[in-house]
């Protein structure tokens, strides 16, 4: 199976309906494939090896993307947030990049995305399109996001997209009405996998290029839009902006979450303020193809209103492995660890990659691949991730978990968020610094945070250096870049 093969049942199981855009100038799933034939022609008249797209949100990602698999080819996107720099390395280490650029000066022979779109609405060179790709050809290059060490291009085939579809979606399970609003970067993992599963199900997509909670509340509206998928810190602005007036949405059903950690506050206020939403939570990785566990609708509800501590935990945690998924927890001996032990997680199936262009594969003999996230599962079979093992602070030779400190301190009223690392010292290896962001009006202090921490906590636990943050520095899909924090932190009273 391959991403073809995926189209090419969108288009014969609903390739009349508006799938990208808006109803009044959107695409269908036959002018996608039409599209995508165009461009392939011409990413093949040009001898190109790779499709390089650095754009925003729009249809031009998904036609690029299609186009790409047309020919036979890598598709590249892009985060255009880097410096001019790094995105000039990038391309120039591609093999043959056929590149789509807003800005067309950052390669030879690039053209814009809007010339992109002119291109491939037009006529098409003659070339012989080539047989469809093997399901182990690569399809989708995605560099990760280099939160505690530089970047990789992480390499996603064709059976590995295909597979994570095929387990998790129905196949033309969307009513014609449905509609999807996409917000999350074209050249992360979730925008590759919301783009397909939505095909799939026959579900419109609209774009929408650049995030404000009022903006994305507006075209929920306009758009009679059904299904979201954010990460936290846009969710947490949209419950901002609920709170202080914004007309709440009437047609949305679904809103899914992730990509980092969201604090259980802001949680809790989204569910009240949208009680008619069935509310996602999904855990995974641009190695792994996209989500492999879920906290379901029917989980969030039967939690907030729990008052089993067991059950209402659940919260806080990313939900259950996906049918097609297999989730173990390792101890440091690398044997399966018990129940509620925190652990390394690895993780097995299908639709885990686990492969980089440096370095090759991480899977290992048996299938299983290491997240370098932490974490533990309970009774049930919920899983709940504590943080990367990268971001363990080790303070006089005890290993502490950042997420267990930065847990107690989201639960002191007047907390609107917070983030705890380890800064470099001399006497103790590293000591514990916590950056905090109050809620507005609230009365917060170092030692009242300090003592709250050591009230839930063993003292050793208790941050050393508390610093009040109006904002936390973040990747553009919400993840904490706590590289960042350490050089702003303080010098010790």
């Amino acid at each position: 199976m391959n991403l073809l093969t995926l189209l090419d049942m969108t288009v014969a199981g609903h390739g009349d309906r508006v799938l990208l855009g808006t109803l009044q100038n959107g695409l269908t799933g036959f002018d996608l494939q039409q599209r995508a034939r165009v461009g392939a022609a011409h990413v093949l008249d040009a001898h190109a090896r790779t499709v390089v797209y650095l754009g925003e949100n729009g249809v031009g990602f998904p036609i690029a993307l299609f186009a790409a698999s047309t020919a036979g080819v890598p598709f590249l996107p892009l985060n255009y947030r880097l410096s001019r720099e790094q995105l000039v390395d990038v391309i120039k280490a591609q093999d043959s990049p056929y590149v789509i650029s807003e800005d067309p000066s950052i390669a030879p022979e690039a053209i814009t995305v809007d010339d992109w779109l002119a291109l491939t609405a037009g006529g098409a060179p003659e070339v012989t399109l080539p047989p469809e790709p093997d399901p182990d050809a690569e399809a989708v290059l995605l560099l990760t996001s280099g939160t505690t060490a530089a970047p990789k291009s992480a390499v996603l085939r064709h059976k590995h997209l295909a597979s994570y579809v095929l387990d998790t979606v129905e196949f033309s399970g969307a009513a014609d009405t449905d509609a999807v609003v996409v917000s999350v970067p074209p050249y992360h993992i979730a925008a590759v996998a919301n783009l397909l599963s939505n095909l799939y199900t026959g579900r419109r997509i609209v774009y929408l290029d650049k995030f404000t909670p009022e903006g994305w509340l507006g075209t929920v509206a306009e758009q009679r839009v059904t299904h979201a998928m954010v990460v936290p810190t846009m969710l947490s602005r949209i419950v901002d902006a609920l709170e202080a007036g914004t007309e709440s949405p009437t047609t949305l059903r679904s809103l899914s979450y992730g990509g980092a950690p969201l604090a259980p506050s802001i949680l809790q206020r989204a569910l009240a303020l949208l009680p008619g939403v069935g509310f996602v939570n999904a855990y995974g990785l641009t190695e792994t193809s996209s989500s492999i566990a879920v906290l379901g609708p029917d989980d969030h509800r039967a939690a907030a209103a729990s008052d089993d501590p067991a059950v209402r935990a659940r919260l806080g945690s990313v939900g259950r492995p996906l049918p097609s998924v297999e989730i173990e927890i390792r101890d440091a001996n690398d044997v399966p660890a018990p129940v509620q032990q925190i652990g390394a997680i690895f993780v097995r199936g299908p639709q885990v990659a686990g492969e980089y262009r440096q370095g090759g594969s991480r899977v290992d003999a048996n299938g299983w691949f290491p997240t370098r996230d932490e974490g533990y599962l309970d009774a049930d079979g919920y899983l709940f991730v504590k943080g990367r093992a990268d971001d363990t602070i080790i303070r006089g030779g005890e290993n502490i978990a950042p997420a267990e400190i930065e847990d107690v301190i989201q639960q002191l009223p007047g907390v609107a968020e917070a983030v705890v690392v380890g800064i470099p010292d001399e006497e103790w290896g590293q000591r514990i610094g916590a950056f905090v962001i109050p809620r507005p009006g609230a009365d917060l202090s170092e030692d009242g945070v300090r003592a709250y921490v050591r009230s839930v906590l063993r003292s050793s636990k208790t941050p050393d250096v508390v610093t009040f943050v109006a904002e936390l520095p973040r990747t553009p899909t919400g993840k904490i870049l706590r590289r960042e924090l350490i050089p702003a932190t303080p010098p010790a009273p």
